[in-house]
């Protein structure tokens, strides 16, 4: 099951009755991050009319949710902006939506709408990313296998982050945890049992956006 997140943070206005409803969004990998993004968002618009926070932190049945309506009536604000988050199935996501008051009263139903389409409306632009485990590995390559090591690499989904060229070429390159072992058999192969490559760190929550790597 992918555990999909914000890539980065993004910000999406709509305006309704003449009230402006600003919803900014962002990665937040703590409760405390979260609470950190709230306070920034609220000290750049401090003269607004609310600003509404909703939070999702980790996924599946490990998740830590909050929100509150900032002054707008009971119900009509947090609570359906978490509603449309926890639907959407991301998770480590943190959403403040500011409202400036247009001067015409939405009413109850329409605050619900207003907010909830804010929330809507910011997630269809966001840049989606994926919390992934991946292995980072080394390995040093004769000039003669550089071109067919680069290609395997790419056959196998992984990164090359850095070459570093002397008598060998020694290839940093990140994979994930789950192509690594048929990149490695490749490897094995193409070279005929002379080219390894060493597993010289693992992160359980490397952020990878979905439009930089394919499945």
């Amino acid at each position: 099951m992918k555990k999909l997140i914000p890539a980065d943070r993004c910000r999406v206005e709509i305006e309704i009755l003449k009230s402006r409803f600003i919803a900014t969004v962002a990665p937040a990998f703590s409760v405390d991050e979260a609470k950190a993004f709230i306070q920034t968002v609220r000290a750049e618009f401090s003269d607004a009319s609310h600003n509404v926070p909703a939070f999702i932190v980790g996924h599946g049945a490990s998740v830590t949710k909050h929100c509150s309506d900032d002054g707008e009536p009971s119900g009509t604000a947090g609570r359906p902006m978490l509603a449309v988050l926890q639907g959407s199935g991301l998770g480590d996501i943190v959403l403040v939506v500011t409202r400036y008051f247009g001067g015409t009263k939405l009413g109850t139903g329409g605050l619900v709408r207003a907010y909830g389409d804010s929330v809507r409306a910011v997630l269809e632009a966001l840049v989606l990313a994926e919390k992934v485990e991946t292995h980072t590995v080394m390995l040093a390559v004769p000039y003669s296998h550089l071109e067919r090591t680069r290609l395997l690499v790419a056959e196998h989904h992984g990164r090359i982050d850095e070459e570093i060229f002397a008598a060998d070429i020694t290839l940093v390159v990140q994979f994930r945890v789950t192509h690594y072992p048929l990149f490695a058999a490749a490897l094995d192969e193409m070279s005929h049992g002379s080219l390894a490559a060493e597993i010289i760190e693992t992160d359980p929550q490397t952020i990878m956006s979905l439009t930089s790597e394919e499945e």
